[in-house]
């Protein structure tokens, strides 16, 4: 059957066609009870609407805003990256996406640039978020607005964000605990967990993924209280130092945020490379090189180029009020060990 047209839609309907540019556009001065009469003309000929030339035909512009943490995590500079790098490749098909580098950690300047935001520029917000109530603030107003907002990485569910891109942290807290269980299967001893900061929800759910397989299944693993690095590696080095030095017996290393070039520094100093199992997150320069050398056991990654392609499909979506992909959108937890590394 050939695909329906608008000139059908309103013939079915018995309205005009300005009536059906109305309502497909959502602008008013239409009865309800005629939007009625077009929806249910669209259901009965199984219309869908050619968004791709209903956009060319307005001239649709997508001015996207992707706001990431850029301190010395090399896995946010990555996906600042691959942002900047989209924008280029997409340029034919109107789509910019402008990326604005935050301080890591600062709410309160994460907060004031979204509310900074508004529509005259802006089509859609990507955003690596900490949940704090003045950004969930923030985020809400810009809902409000008619701005969608997708969290990138971290997500803050609290807030009216329109969709989350990132892995499940959870699912990737518990892979990690299960892999050091079986990585240390019959051995007894403390665990270090190292995080960014327990501020960011991704860090929190990965320490709650992880804790429970190691308590439930593994009871002779215990795991330590967690220390912050801030993502940053000279910070790690010293904290993670501090701690390897008040408890000797410390047998496995969960690092779930970033800073691993001070993990590496601090390993190397006490020689404990090899001799504490370590499981990671991102698959960055620093992080291969200690798989390939065994200071690392594994590798949890999620692809920078993936997520940042992801909240852009995302964004366009729901710019022009079409369905998501959730099978297409849904990013992948890699493991990776030094035998099968790409």
């Amino acid at each position: 059957m050939a695909r329906a047209t608008v000139h059908d839609l309103a013939r079915a309907a018995g309205v005009s066609l300005a009536t059906i540019d109305r309502v497909l556009n959502r602008r008013g001065g239409v009865r309800p009870a005629t939007i009625e009469k077009v929806e249910q003309a669209m259901a009965r000929l199984n219309y869908r609407r050619d968004m791709a030339a209903a956009m060319l035909a307005k001239q649709q512009e997508y001015r996207f805003v992707f706001l990431v943490p850029i301190g010395v995590n090399t896995f946010m500079r990555n996906l600042a990256n691959e942002a900047t790098r989209l924008s280029d490749l997409n340029a034919a098909d109107r789509i910019s996406i402008r990326v604005v580098e935050i301080p890591p950690f600062d709410d309160e300047k994460l907060a004031a640039i979204l509310n900074g935001l508004d529509g005259s520029d802006t089509s859609g917000v990507a955003v690596v978020a900490t949940e704090n109530a003045q950004v969930r603030q923030a985020i809400d107003r810009l809902a409000e607005r008619g701005i969608p907002v997708v969290t990138l990485v971290s997500d803050v569910p609290a807030s009216r964000r329109a969709h989350f891109v990132g892995i499940d942290n959870s699912a990737a807290g518990r892979t990690a605990g299960s892999l050091m269980g079986r990585f240390l299967r019959g051995r007894s001893g403390r665990i270090a967990v190292l995080a960014g900061s327990m501020l960011l929800r991704d860090h929190v759910e990965r320490h709650f993924g992880f804790e429970r397989v190691l308590r439930t299944e593994y009871p002779d693993l215990v795991t330590l209280p967690v220390i912050e690095g801030r993502d940053n590696g000279a910070i790690v080095e010293d904290v993670l130092g501090a701690l390897l030095d008040r408890h000797p017996d410390i047998i496995g290393l969960y690092s779930l945020g970033g800073g691993n070039r001070g993990v590496i520094a601090a390993l190397n100093k006490r020689h404990a490379g090899g001799r504490i199992c370590v499981i990671a997150h991102e698959l960055t320069a620093h992080c291969r090189e200690a798989l390939i050398d065994g200071t690392f056991d594994a590798i949890l990654n999620q692809d920078p180029g993936h997520e940042a392609r992801s909240a852009m499909r995302v964004l366009r979506a729901l710019t022009d009020g079409q369905p998501i992909d959730q099978g297409q959108e849904r990013i992948r937890i890699d493991i990776y060990l030094r035998d099968n590394l790409p």
